[in-house]
């Protein structure tokens, strides 16, 4: 090895931490799961018993305990609710559900309690899994840091008691423990947590590194330069903190004018018992048309316009590879107007691949030749630009020849004696100076933005091996449909160099381009355009575009090779990375929206006609329970529609079509 600081073996306590322990909290732990799973296993216990027509005193305490179980908590809160003048949802649903029990229709409030509270649970386990992420976001960084002292020693010290101004050993393979700038040494640096960038980067004398970045195979001595309470690592977590904080409270479309209708409608019915009254009505014939007109016009119909068109929605998603983690989220994203794409991992497979394989004239190699010589010397390294050449010459079956000497130098390459002739294969920056057409190949392929890899066989270059994170096939396909979509051309935000950036926006057809951002640079952009008034989709897969997830109005994380906190943070997951279903869900969303529109005005149409019936004229209360089941039965299967697979258009398929 050709950087070497006077190492050692590295301390255990210090070294690296590539598959940190999970923070998951357990689901019974949550007090709103245990209600909600004792509240439907009482249910389904009492169901068969009513449906068979066992005695009452048999299904009756299970109905009741069903209540209790999963009502006490929403109806609790709603209570307290009411002490702000508010008229809670969840309030609501308990009255509802006991005003089932009360004119005979005991199951009914059951089911409304138990769905209720398993809802209520859903989210309670969704809000603890993003906390657990971002919590295990902090193992990211190592617990503790080598520390040098005055004479030469070193000391183990916990990280975050590190200041700034103290200097640090990082050994090979070991995280870097706080932010800071290189003293000495020379290393390959995978930094793609913090600006997610495919391939490690070379560091030497005088870079900037990141806190929970991983070294290559070099040492290298940092002095701090910032507070582990303000590394870039941390404040990554307390933006993702801070933006699911200060997001606005997420309402359903129906949850808009739930609250007026609620109020309205319980003063209605109030009135109605109490005007028939005054003019000296009977108390019974008033009751009972009272009743009749709560059940008429209570929302019910109403309330399910909204969650079988966007439950289906959800449904079709996931059958498709998309899994949309709540009804809200898949009616936000039929609203958003502007897009922003992350590159390595979504625009991009976030693997490096050969992509050109060029033989100088003189070399006496063909590209088989030139590749089996580059891979054969490359063969022992663990760098992803090595694995990339070896995979392509296992791809292309080519005999590897044996390499002896293997030698790697951090940030320049590596080198191997192949068949008795010395063979480089490296960075054309850090190798020998070239020129001809050597250099004329470099330049051709750093132009169209990849990665050159120099072959030099004693000392003479024989050839030049481009690399490339390969864009995924449906890329440019689903930045048109996006456009089509939105009205506008997403824009690219991205870690990598504004090189390889703008090469590959060319590819798609976008032309904001926005390269070199750490992820407070991706918040910054989502709420440039928040400001300016749209409602802004963000899509990627790592670390670093966790914050920006979180801040903006909806955000989709690629499944495959998503961080566990851009997993969690987002409102929507791709399970199989298939970008093209992106525009194809959020159509889908918009289809949903339209289907509860059209919900919402056969569910009108009846309320308006019973309340009518009932306040003008004597509505049985029989018919008066059919027609108001009747227009809940309609308008539920009107938003089964989306179940269909001819729900799923894909706007790619049909533009191409």
């Amino acid at each position: 090895m050709s950087s070497v600081l006077g190492l050692r073996p590295a301390p255990a306590a210090s070294g690296p931490r590539s598959a940190p322990p999970r923070r998951r909290t357990r689901v019974l732990a949550l007090p709103e799961a245990r209600w909600a799973l004792a509240a439907l296993a009482l249910f389904l216990i009492a169901l068969p018993l009513n449906l068979l027509g066992a005695p009452a005193w048999l299904w009756g305490p299970l109905f009741a305990a069903t209540y209790i179980t999963g009502g006490w908590e929403p109806g609790w809160e709603g209570l307290k609710a009411l002490k702000d003048k508010t008229l809670d949802v969840d309030l609501l649903m308990v009255v509802a559900a006991l005003g089932a029990a009360a004119i005979g229709q005991v199951l009914d409030g059951a089911l409304l309690i138990v769905i209720f509270a398993t809802s209520g649970a859903l989210e309670a386990v969704a809000t603890a899994r993003t906390a657990d992420s971002v919590r295990g976001l902090l193992d990211l960084a190592p617990t503790t840091a080598a520390r040098l002292v005055p004479g030469g020693g070193e000391e183990t010290v916990a990280a975050e008691d590190l200041k700034v101004g103290d200097i640090i050993l990082v050994r090979p393979g070991e995280r870097v423990g706080a932010d800071g700038q290189v003293l000495d040494g020379a290393s390959d640096v995978d930094q793609a947590t913090i600006t997610g960038e495919p391939l490690p980067v070379a560091k030497q004398t005088g870079d900037e590194v990141f806190a929970g970045t991983v070294n290559g195979t070099g040492a290298l001595r940092v002095r701090v330069e910032r507070d582990p309470a303000d590394s870039v690592i941390a404040r990554i977590v307390e933006m993702v903190e801070k933006a699911s904080e200060t997001k606005a409270p997420t309402q359903l479309f129906i949850e808009k004018i739930e609250q007026r209708y609620s109020i309205g409608m319980v003063i209605a019915s109030l009135a109605v018992f109490a005007i028939p009254l005054a003019f000296g009505s009977a108390l019974q014939p008033a009751l009972l048309r009272a009743m009749t007109f709560m059940i008429v016009a209570s929302p019910c119909a109403v309330v399910l316009s909204t969650m079988p068109p966007l439950l289906s929605a959800i449904a079709n998603a996931g059958r498709h590879g998309v899994l949309a983690k709540s009804a809200v989220v898949m009616e936000r994203l039929g609203e958003v107007d502007a897009v922003a794409l992350d590159k390595t991992g979504t625009l991009t497979e976030g693997t490096p691949r050969v992509t050109d394989v060029r033989p100088l004239p003189d070399s006496g190699l063909d590209e088989d030749g030139l590749l089996a010589l580059a891979a054969a010397t490359e063969h022992p390294s663990e760098h992803p630009l090595a694995r990339a050449v070896v995979d392509a010459a296992r791809e292309r079956r080519l005999p590897l020849p044996t390499a002896l000497d293997f030698t790697s130098t951090p940030g320049q390459g590596v080198s191997a004696t192949v068949a008795g002739r010395t063979v480089q294969v490296g960075s054309p920056a850090r190798l020998p100076a070239i020129t001809g057409s050597a250099s004329a190949a470099v330049a051709e392929l750093e132009e169209a933005g990849q990665t050159a890899v120099l072959v030099l066989r004693d000392n003479s270059p024989v050839g030049v091996i481009g690399i490339a994170d390969r864009l995924r096939p449906d890329a440019a396909t689903t930045v048109t449909a996006l456009t089509k979509l939105t009205g506008r051309s997403p824009a690219l935000l991205t870690g990598d160099n504004e090189r390889a950036a703008r090469h590959l926006a060319a590819q798609v057809g976008i032309t904001d381009i926005r390269a070199g951002l750490l992820p407070q640079d991706k918040v910054a952009a989502v709420r440039e355009w928040e400001g300016e008034g749209h409602k802004v989709l963000v899509v990627g897969d790592g670390v670093n575009d966790a914050p920006a997830l979180a801040a903006a109005h909806t955000g989709i994380a690629m499944g495959k090779a998503g961080s566990d906190l851009a997993l969690e943070t987002a409102d929507a997951v791709v399970v199989r990375d298939e970008l093209a279903t992106i525009p194809t869900v959020v159509a889908l969303s918009r289809d949903a929206r339209h289907l509860v529109i059209q919900n919402l005005v056969i569910a009108g149409v009846f309320i308006t006609a019973l309340v009518t019936w009932d306040l003008t004229a004597t509505l049985p209360l029989p018919l008066g329970v059919a027609g108001h089941e009747g227009s809940t039965v309609i308008v539920g299967l009107n938003g089964l529609r989306l179940l269909r697979e001819a729900a799923w258009k894909n706007p790619i398929r049909r533009g191409s079509a």
